[in-house]
């Protein structure tokens, strides 16, 4: 079965766009953030420590969001969690409107980021449970590719809407996914695999020590390394990238323009991740697509014309997120039913350290005016780090039921 065979049939087609439009609403949101940090550091006159802060505070709600929803789906339903999580990233994103200081906003990222960090695991496990296993990994990079379009959302409306109308504009459009939430509530079901295990129901210490027992020990470190070097190498710079732009000697609105056409980009880095996937297998995509990020962060970092700027955020963008993508499709099919989760939400939860570790550390290193090409060199050896991990211990998935292995 194709791509497009997947997306004919009416439930799996259902399924996945209802998700992705959840999913597209969280990429809105983190994107916007990255844009209004920009505005944010000339209106408030914020330091980059200030930024590097403002963006890690997002991360540290998204670390404990991924950690607690995670856990609360094996037990409550993935459906049930999805919804209270859009709700609440949504009504913190609105409320960021109001916040008339910096501490203030700062509070109310957590909490969007608490709700970002928790549906984004649930909603694919979910999509992952519910599809056939021949097209499992497609349909959840499929899924994740709604990621893209959120970016590209958020590029739109800081080019159109933050120059004229304000930062806080923007936040009032992230409310939106609130009304949504109405809607996926009749949408969409709990995975047909998750309520065959309705009796089967473990405790949540019981579950935490499947994830780390022997049988899943190497296969959780491998994973746990994955999300903390992708997280960390694209927080830290896809959320500074305007902010990088600027520095680089660009204005504000051409900036935002530089990054959209970056961000464009994403879309065709997703779909030929969701080609290979199931083509070359999960391990193949991971690791090919992040060198290929690792030696265009190294080019991003170097370059100083417009002209090779704008292709190596291309090629940044292509790469990375085809990665995540990858990344997505690849963890839940780490674990059986009963724990996976658990297992992606902790996976995800440790991931999202990264997210805090990496927007602080590049605030630290510009406030200290290390060069570009330095900072984006640590981002260099951290994704190759993950790539090698999942190179030399990781499983390959493809075809592969945990469900079956664990009988």
């Amino acid at each position: 079965m194709n791509k497009a065979a997947l997306l004919r049939e009416p439930k799996g087609r259902k399924l996945l766009f209802s998700a992705g439009l959840s999913w597209m609403f969280d990429a809105m949101d983190v994107g916007m953030v990255s844009f209004i940090v920009a505005a944010l550091s000339v209106e408030w006159k914020l330091g980059a420590q200030q930024i590097g802060l403002l963006t890690s505070i997002n991360s540290i709600g998204m670390a404990a969001g991924a950690a607690v929803a995670g856990s609360l789906a094996d037990r409550y339903g993935r459906r049930a969690v999805l919804l209270w999580t859009l709700l609440i990233f949504s009504a913190a994103s609105g409320l960021s409107a109001l916040a008339g200081s910096f501490a203030a906003l700062c509070i109310l990222r957590f909490f969007a980021g608490f709700g970002l960090g928790g549906e984004l695991p649930v909603a694919s496990t979910l999509v992952s449970e519910s599809v056939p296993a021949r097209v499992r990994g497609r349909a959840v990079v499929l899924l994740e590719s709604f990621w893209a379009g959120g970016w590209i959302l958020a590029a739109l409306i800081a080019y159109f809407v933050i120059p004229d109308y304000g930062w806080k504009a923007a936040f009032v459009i992230g409310a939106v996914p609130a009304l949504y939430a109405l809607y996926l509530r009749r949408a969409i079901q709990d995975s047909p695999r998750f309520t065959g295990q309705q009796n089967h129901k473990l405790s949540f210490r019981a579950r935490v020590a499947s994830v780390w027992s022997s049988k899943h020990r190497t296969t959780t470190i491998t994973l746990w390394i994955l999300w903390f070097t992708v997280v960390f190498s694209y927080y830290g710079m896809f959320l500074w990238l305007p902010t990088v732009m600027v520095l680089k000697g660009y204005g504000l609105v051409k900036s935002f323009e530089y990054v959209l056409i970056m961000t464009l980009a994403q879309l065709p880095g997703y779909f030929t991740a969701a080609y290979f996937i199931e083509k070359f297998g999960r391990k193949f995509v991971l690791v090919t697509y992040l060198l290929l990020t690792a030696a265009s962060a190294i080019w991003f970092g170097n370059s100083e014309t417009e002209g090779m700027l704008i292709a190596a955020g291309i090629c940044l963008s292509f790469f990375n997120l085809g990665a995540w993508g990858g990344m997505y499709a690849y963890s839940p099919e780490l674990y059986p039913t009963a724990v996976r989760s658990t297992g992606v939400g902790l996976a995800a939860s440790f991931g999202r350290i990264g997210g805090i570790v990496g927007p602080y550390l590049v605030g630290m290193l510009v406030s200290k005016h290390t060069p570009i090409t330095t900072i984006f060199f640590i981002f260099f050896i951290a994704i190759v780090i993950g790539a090698l991990t999942v190179l030399f211990f990781g499983k390959e998935t493809k075809g592969f039921d945990p469900d079956e292995a664990a009988a």
